[in-house]
């Protein structure tokens, strides 16, 4: 109904699992495509790719509950366009379909994080590097075997990360990592 009732949108059609998604996609050729990563049949990242291949100018927006980075770099690594979790105002979701069907990319994990003009930009290299790594969602053991410290190191850096941008959680790190321009999605 929320997309009905915008004036630049019409929904082209509905599908009930992924390899129906696909299927609806190659006879409607719509412009974006509405996901949820929890649907039945092939893995998310399946689909998104069975779309893509078959209507390689459509753009696909995930629409999910899961708010956990690893969900969102499978989803960008497979080819979405966009990510937004469930609980967003409607007004932001038809605001993340715009931005997809303009060509842009649009990520939407979480609301707690502090405004930017509050945020420290007093990151030392290290930290910036540590934090684009756990942005893209590799372990603490991953990191500190890519960057030769230990895992211990690894926790200090996302301690201090925590502490400077009063962020919790990967999910806000994420977030900040992306507004913040170390991680381009």
């Amino acid at each position: 109904m929320l997309l009905e009732a915008q004036h630049d949108m019409e929904v082209a059609g509905e599908a009930g699992d992924g390899s129906e998604v696909s299927r609806k996609a190659r006879a409607l050729q719509p412009d974006v495509v509405l996901m949820d990563l929890s649907m039945p049949g092939p893995s998310s990242g399946d689909a998104i790719r069975q779309v893509l291949r078959a209507c390689p100018s459509t753009r696909v927006l995930i629409l999910t509950m899961h708010d956990d980075p690893a969900y969102l770099a499978s989803a960008l690594s497979a080819g979405a366009a966009g990510y937004v979790v469930k609980k967003v105002a409607d007004s932001e979701l038809v605001q993340a379909i715009r931005a997809v069907h303009a060509g842009r990319t649009f990520v939407d994990l979480t609301r707690t994080t502090r405004p930017r003009e509050q945020r420290p930009k007093n990151l030392s290299q290290r930290e910036r590097e540590v934090l684009r790594l756990l942005a893209q969602g590799h372990s603490n053991q991953q990191i500190a075997a890519q960057i030769s410290v230990s895992v211990k190191t690894v926790e200090t850096y996302r301690t201090r990360l925590s502490e400077k941008l009063g962020l919790k959680g990967r999910a806000a790190l994420y977030r900040f990592a992306v507004e913040s321009g170390i991680l381009d999605p």
